[in-house]
């Protein structure tokens, strides 16, 4: 029995102090050793502050660890906000999909049904790109395109009506290639069909039937709740405070723009994997959606920038060595958030963090988690072998172009190196990037890691695309070859 117990106010267990629960089927929690497992971990790996929510068996267990805000030295608290980052993907594609249940939306139909003003570089690509391939990732829309088109209510539409001249990445149905922008116009189309803003469809047909009081999009609504300020720095030091709480406009709330307690996140899901019904019995969401969204839809070469073997509609999959797993990663400035979700043991985990080598803590604790609840190992740490194999590099030398990016792959002397340069619309966004790459095998080269977000090793990956044509994945970005 534990020594003490405290429930929050939606009877869920908070850590306070040094106990252990075992749930009804007798997994053991034990949320005091976790609580004491977070704090070591995230003091190694230098995250100020984070929060953890554990869902098994229908129950949220929530901890949290660290301070919200080094210079102010605020504790960070179960009941904390964080910013999602790409999190936010799934409550859009969750809204995407209500729709189709309602028989307001066909997956499979053009995008220009519901937005006749929809309008892409390609022309064939504006005719023909659908519902189900924008939730896919398989549009060919671009990820990077940024565009602040102010706080007003028309901010979608107005970002979108921006992109009509952006270019693809690749053609659309020929690839997975990670796309925010085709988020974004999935946005505008719950507004149109709802007749809401994003901002309202979210809150009034999935927050608040789910009870997610710790859930919000703007700004002013963080106000009210204790919120975590994003820190940066080089790993293995401490971080420092973002020079800026939120870079992201308004127009980018359907990919990247919700604000969340762990708990909360954890709720969501747990109505996933309750087949579209809250713990109340109140249905949200049809099960052929739900199973519609798990079901794989396209594989992925690059398996290691965030982890994904393949992608269905909204969810990132998982092949936990034949355990299948579904979840998503997001960052904004300074903070990280993770999701994993092994429903054949009714588990998922919630690591939302403020800074420092929160990829690490991630990858330590959720291995831990995982092996515990739910029998699964998590991959070991993308890298090179001790001794890389013998790559013929010649085929894979030449000029890769996707949309303001060009990537050029030459030999020199026997080692791959690579050029990775903005262009055209994103020519200032920052200088070239240079490095060697080492192999891994034949088709996967590990690059110098980046920052938090990418480890130690960055994966590059060469691949085909359906067409038949070459192409290169860094950050989850197909970039054909051109020469």
């Amino acid at each position: 029995m534990p020594k003490s117990l405290s429930w929050d106010t939606r009877g869920n267990w908070a850590a306070t102090g040094d106990w252990g629960v075992s749930d009804s089927d007798g997994h053991n929690l034990y949320l005091g050793h976790w609580q004491a497992r977070l704090d070591r971990l995230r003091i190694a790996h230098h995250v100020p502050g984070a929060t953890l929510a554990v869902l098994v068996d229908g129950n949220v267990h929530e901890l949290a660890s660290g301070v919200l805000h080094r210079g102010t030295g605020v504790d960070a608290t179960p009941d904390s906000v964080f910013q999602l980052g790409s999190l936010a993907k799934i409550y859009t594609a969750t809204l995407i999909m209500q729709l189709v249940d309602s028989g307001a939306l066909d997956l499979d139909a053009p995008v220009r049904d519901v937005l006749p003003d929809f309008v892409v570089a390609d022309e064939e690509a504006t005719r023909t790109i659908t519902t189900r391939q924008l939730l896919s990732h398989t549009s060919g829309l671009t990820c990077d395109f940024t565009y602040d088109s102010g706080r007003g209510d028309d901010c979608l539409a107005r970002y979108v009506e921006a992109a009509r001249d952006v270019g693809l990445d690749c053609p659309p149905g020929t690839a997975v290639s990670y796309s925010s922008l085709g988020y974004n116009v999935l946005g505008r189309v719950i507004e149109v069909l709802t007749g809401q803003t994003w901002d309202e469809a979210l809150r009034g047909r999935l927050l608040v039937p789910l009870g997610l009081t710790g859930t919000m999009t703007l700004p002013e609504e963080a106000l009210a709740h204790r919120t975590a300020m994003g820190h940066l720095g080089e790993l293995g030091e401490e971080p420092t405070p973002a020079p800026a709480w939120d870079l992201m406009p308004r127009s980018a709330g359907p990919y990247g723009r919700v604000l969340a307690t762990a708990g909360d996140v954890a709720r969501l899901v747990r109505m996933h994997l309750a087949n579209g019904t809250t713990p109340d019995g109140v249905r949200v969401l049809s099960p052929q959606s739900v199973a519609a969204m798990q079901r794989r839809e396209v594989d992925v070469p690059d398996k290691w920038t965030v982890s994904a073997d393949g992608w269905g509609l909204g969810w990132t999959l998982y092949d936990w060595s034949g355990i299948p797993g579904f979840g998503h990663d997001g960052a904004s400035i300074g903070q990280y958030g993770f999701l994993r979700v092994a429903p054949s043991a009714g588990v998922a985990l919630v690591l939302l963090t403020n800074g420092g080598d929160a990829r690490q803590l991630y990858a330590d604790l959720f291995d831990e988690l995982l092996h515990e609840l739910a029998e699964v190992r998590m991959p070991a740490p993308f890298g090179p072998p001790a001794q890389p194999p013998a790559v013929d590099l010649a085929p894979l030398c030449g000029t890769y172009k996707r949309e303001g990016v060009e990537i050029t792959v030459t030999q020199q002397d026997g080692t791959a190196h690579l050029v990775y340069a903005f262009v055209d619309g994103m020519k200032d966004f920052s200088p070239p990037l240079e490095m060697d790459l080492v192999p891994v095998s034949p088709t996967v080269f590990a690059g110098p890691g980046s920052g938090a977000y990418s480890a130690d090793w960055m994966p590059v990956v060469f691949s085909t695309l359906a067409d038949g044509t070459a192409c290169v994945y860094i950050g989850m970005r197909a970039a054909p070859k051109i020469a």
